[in-house]
C-alpha cells in the first residue's frame, strides 16, 4: 500500500452533525450510525472529498461503478437514498445540490478531522475515551489495546450483520425446470415474486425495468432469465443479488432448490432446498423456502412472521391458474391488453377464488373503459381479499376504492402502503393520480417526481409528463418524453404525448404527422384519432371532427372498446351544445346506447342535456350516476352539482348556479367545465371581473385538457368579460385571439356568428 493510500484510509470528514469514516465505510450522525448501502456511501465519499466542486454524473458513475456499465437511473436512485439518509426533503437540498445538465455538488463545508481527534469507542453499556498525547507513549499503547478490545467487542456484537440491507435490490431468475412439465415454466418465478414482494425488507427489480435492461443487453424484452442473463442484468441495474432456483422430479416427489447469489462475485449468499411430496404441494413448499431464505438474508424474524401469507393463499393453489396469470402479466407489460384479459379470465375459470386475478382484471377493465366489468371484478377481489398477502391486499383495497371514486379511502390506503413498503413506487403513483383528478396540479407534480425518482417506468414517466404538461412546463415534459422513448422504445403510449406537445404549441403539421404515423387498426391509432377529432372541434372544424370521430368510433368497436365510443359521442354532444348547434347535439346525444354505465360518458351526456336545456334527461342521467356510483366523492361534490348548475344557467338562474358550485371549489380544477359554467353565470349577473377570473383559470391550467370541452370558448368568455368591464383594448385582443383560433372554422356555427357580431361593435 502506498503512503498516500495509507493516509487516505485514516481520513475522517465532518459536516454539520455528520462524520464520515472512509476506512470503516460508516456515516455517523451525532455519534449514531446512519444506514447506507455501499454504493450510496461511495457516492457520498466522492462528493465529500470534492465538496464545493461540481462532480459530473459520468465521473460519479466511473468512480462508483468502475468496471460495470450501469444506467444513470442507478445514480439517481442512490442520490435519492443519500438525500433521504441526510434528512433532506424534496424542497430542501441542504447538502447535495443538483447542477442541471452537469451533475452534483456537495454544498456544505467539510472539515478534515485529524486521526488524533477520534477518541470515542462504543462498547455495550460503556464508553471509553482515548486521548492521544505525544509526550506519553505508554498512553498510546494503552489506547491501542483498548481500541483492539473494543473493536473485538463490536465485531462480536455485530457478527450477524445482515447479508442484504433494506436498500438493496434483487433480481429473480427463471427456475431451471428439469421435470419436463411446462406448467412450471415462468410459474415458479411468478410465485416466488409474489411471496417475496410481501417482504418490506426485499425490493425486486420490476419486470418493466428488466425489459428495458434486456434491450440494452441486445436481448429480446421477453428473453428467458437464465442465471447467466439474470446475473448480468443484476450487475447492470446495480442490484445486490440474483435469486435462482431449480425443480426436478425424483419419482413422485419434487426437489426444489433456491439460492441467492452475489451478482458481482458469484458467491452464494444463502440457499435452501426442500422436497414437495407431489405436484399439488409444490407451491406450498416454494412458499416455505421463500420464508426461510428471507430470514437467512437478514430480514428480522418479526418481519418474516408478520408478512408471511402462505403462497397458495396469497395467489392460488392451482399451478395452471398461476401459469395463466403469469402469462397475462407478460402480455400486460407489452400492452397486449386483449390477450392479457383472456388469460386473466382463464386463470379465474381455473380458480374462481383467485383474488389477485380479479383485481388485475379490474385494473385492466378500467384502462379499457369497461365500467360494469370493472365494478364487478373489483368487488369480487375485495370479497376474497382476506387471505392474500399484505401488499396484495393493499393493491386490492386501493383498486376497489379508486374505481368507486372513494378518494379519501383510497388516499388513506395508499399512505398505509407507502409506510409499509416505502420503496414501492405504486402508492406514490396512485396518490399522484388522485391529486390530478382533484386538480391539485402542484401536488400532482411533486408526487409524480417522487415516484419517478423511485423507479423509472412507463407509468411513472407518463405521470411526470402529464404533471409537467398540466402546469405548462413543456420543455421539461419534452425532455422526459425523449428519455422515456429511449428507455421504452416499444411503448405506443409516447405518441399521445408527442401529439399533446404539438397541440399545446399549435404545431398543426406535427399533430397530423403523429396521427398519420400510427399503425393501422391499433389501439394507438384509435387513441390518436380520438384526440384529433377533439382538436378539430377545438378549432371549430366540425366536418373534419365528425370524420375523425367516425373513424375512432368504428375502430373502438372493432377493438372491443364500446364504452370509449359512447364517450366520444357524449363529448361531441356536449361540445355541439356549447357551440349552439342544438339539432346536431340532440342527434349525437341520442346515439349513446342506454345501457352505458361508464361514469365519464354518462357525466358528459348529462352535462350536454343540461346545456341543451333538457332538464328531465339531465336529471335522469344524474340519478343514474348516483345509483351506479353512490360513494364517489368527486361525483357527489363536483360533477353532479355542475350538471344542476348548468341547468340553472340555462334557466336564467345564475345565482343558484353559483351557489350549487360552492361544494366543488376545492377540486374544481379537475373539471374545467366548472370554471366555464361559473364564468357564464357571472356574465349573466354582470360581474365582469369575477367572470374574467373564471375564464383565466381554464387558460392557465389548460394542459392537454384544453382540447376537451369547453375547448377554445374560454377565450370568447374572456373577451365578453373584458367588454362588460369596459376594457375595450383587452376585449378586442381576446376576441382577436378567439377568432384567430377559429380562422378555418365552419362559418355557420351559431356561437361564431355571435362572436363576430360582438367584435364588430368594438371596432
Amino acid at each position: 500500500m502506498s503512503s498516500s493510500e495509507s493516509e487516505r484510509q485514516r481520513e475522517l470528514y465532518e459536516f454539520g452533525p455528520f462524520r464520515v469514516d472512509p476506512e470503516k465505510e460508516v456515516l455517523l450522525r451525532a455519534g449514531q450510525p446512519v444506514q447506507l448501502t455501499p454504493k450510496t456511501f461511495q457516492i457520498l465519499l466522492v462528493l465529500v472529498r470534492h465538496h464545493k466542486e461540481v462532480v459530473t454524473k459520468d465521473d460519479l458513475m466511473k468512480a462508483v461503478w468502475p468496471d460495470t456499465f450501469v444506467e444513470e437511473a442507478n445514480l439517481s436512485r442512490n442520490i435519492f437514498m443519500l438525500r433521504k439518509a441526510l434528512g433532506e426533503t424534496l424542497q430542501d437540498h441542504q447538502y447535495v445540490l443538483t447542477v442541471p445538465g452537469r451533475g452534483y455538488r456537495f454544498a456544505e463545508t467539510v472539515r478534515l478531522v485529524p486521526e488524533q481527534e477520534l477518541s470515542i469507542v462504543a462498547a455495550q453499556h460503556s464508553k471509553v475515551q482515548v486521548q492521544v498525547r505525544e509526550s506519553k507513549p505508554w498512553v498510546a499503547v494503552g489506547a491501542i489495546v483498548v481500541v483492539a478490545v473494543a473493536v473485538g467487542v463490536v465485531r462480536f456484537l455485530t457478527h450477524r450483520t445482515p447479508v442484504l440491507t433494506e436498500k438493496d435490490t434483487v433480481v429473480l431468475a427463471e427456475f431451471t425446470n428439469a421435470t419436463g412439465d411446462p406448467v412450471f415454466d415462468g410459474t415458479l418465478r411468478q410465485g416466488l415474486s409474489i411471496q417475496l414482494e410481501q417482504s418490506p425488507f426485499l425490493s425486486i427489480i420490476s419486470d418493466q425495468q428488466i425489459q428495458r435492461t434486456l434491450r440494452m443487453m441486445n436481448q429480446k424484452p421477453d428473453a428467458k432469465l437464465t442465471p447467466e442473463i439474470a446475473r448480468e442484468l443484476c450487475q447492470r441495474t446495480g442490484s445486490a443479488a440474483v435469486f435462482d432456483g431449480s425443480i426436478a422430479q425424483i419419482g413422485s416427489p419434487y426437489l426444489l432448490t433456491l439460492k441467492a447469489v452475489n451478482c458481482t462475485s458469484g458467491q452464494t449468499l444463502a440457499s435452501t432446498d426442500a422436497q414437495a411430496s407431489d405436484k399439488n404441494h409444490v407451491l406450498d413448499t416454494l412458499g416455505t423456502m421463500a420464508s426461510g431464505i428471507r430470514r437467512k438474508l437478514g430480514e428480522s424474524l418479526i418481519s418474516v412472521r408478520k408478512f408471511d401469507t402462505p403462497l397458495e393463499q396469497a395467489t392460488t393453489p392451482s399451478l395452471e391458474a398461476l401459469q395463466a396469470y403469469t402469462l397475462a402479466q407478460k402480455q400486460f407489460f407489452v400492452m397486449n391488453y386483449s390477450s392479457a384479459e383472456t388469460l386473466l379470465q382463464r386463470a379465474i375459470e381455473l380458480d374462481p377464488n383467485f383474488a389477485l386475478a380479479y383485481a388485475r382484471l379490474a385494473s385492466l377493465n378500467r384502462n379499457d373503459k369497461h365500467s360494469d366489468a370493472m365494478l364487478e371484478n373489483s368487488a369480487k377481489a375485495y370479497a376474497l381479499r382476506e387471505h392474500v398477502t399484505d401488499r396484495e391486499r393493499l393493491y386490492i383495497d386501493t383498486t376497489y376504492h379508486v374505481v368507486r371514486g372513494e378518494t379519501e379511502e383510497a388516499a388513506k390506503t395508499y399512505e398505509l402502503w407507502k409506510t409499509t413498503y416505502p420503496r414501492d413506487p405504486i402508492p406514490d403513483a396512485g396518490l399522484a393520480v388522485l391529486s390530478s383528478d382533484k386538480g391539485q396540479f402542484d401536488k400532482f407534480l411533486e408526487e409524480a417526481r417522487l415516484c419517478y425518482q423511485k423507479e423509472v417506468s412507463t407509468l411513472t414517466s407518463w405521470n411526470l409528463i402529464e404533471a409537467l404538461t398540466d402546469l405548462g412546463q413543456l420543455d421539461e415534459a419534452e425532455k422526459v418524453l425523449t428519455e422515456s422513448k429511449a428507455r421504452f422504445p416499444g411503448s405506443e403510449w409516447w405518441a399521445r404525448w408527442e401529439y399533446a406537445l404539438a397541440f399545446l404549441r399549435n404545431d398543426q403539421a406535427e399533430m397530423q404527422r403523429v396521427v398519420d404515423a400510427a399503425p393501422s387498426g391499433t389501439t394507438q391509432q384509435r387513441t390518436l384519432w380520438g384526440l384529433h377529432w377533439k382538436t378539430q372541434l377545438y378549432f371549430g372544424r366540425q366536418k373534419e371532427a365528425a370524420e375523425y370521430r367516425r373513424h375512432a368510433t368504428e375502430l373502438s368497436g372493432q377493438l372491443g372498446f364500446d364504452e370509449r365510443a359512447s364517450l366520444y359521442a357524449a363529448t361531441a354532444a356536449l361540445q355541439e351544445a356549447n357551440y349552439g348547434n342544438i339539432s346536431e347535439a340532440k342527434r349525437v346525444a341520442a346515439s349513446v346506447p342506454p345501457q352505458v354505465q361508464g361514469k365519464e360518458p354518462l357525466r358528459r351526456l348529462a352535462l350536454a342535456y343540461a346545456r341543451l336545456g333538457d332538464a328531465p334527461n339531465a336529471e335522469r342521467l344524474a340519478d343514474q350516476l348516483t345509483r351506479l356510483y353512490p360513494t364517489d366523492t368527486l361525483l357527489k361534490n363536483r360533477d353532479l352539482p355542475l350538471v344542476h348548475a348548468a341547468i340553472a344557467v340555462r334557466q336564467s338562474n345564475p345565482s343558484l348556479a353559483i351557489e350549487l358550485l360552492e361544494s366543488a371549489v376545492p377540486t374544481e380544477l379537475g373539471n374545467l367545465d366548472l370554471a366555464y359554467t361559473r364564468g357564464q353565470a357571472c356574465l349573466l349577473l354582470h360581474r365582469g371581473t369575477e367572470a374574467t377570473t373564471e375564464f383565466q383559470k381554464i387558460i392557465k391550467y389548460r394542459g392537454f385538457l384544453l382540447n376537451e370541452p369547453p375547448g377554445a370558448l374560454p377565450y370568447l368568455g374572456l373577451a365578453r368579460s373584458y367588454a362588460m368591464q369596459g376594457d375595450t383594448a383587452k376585449a378586442r385582443a381576446a376576441y382577436h385571439e378567439f377568432l384567430a383560433l377559429w380562422k378555418d372554422t365552419d362559418p355557420d356555427i351559431p356561437i361564431l356568428k355571435q362572436a363576430k357580431a360582438e367584435y364588430a361593435k368594438l371596432q
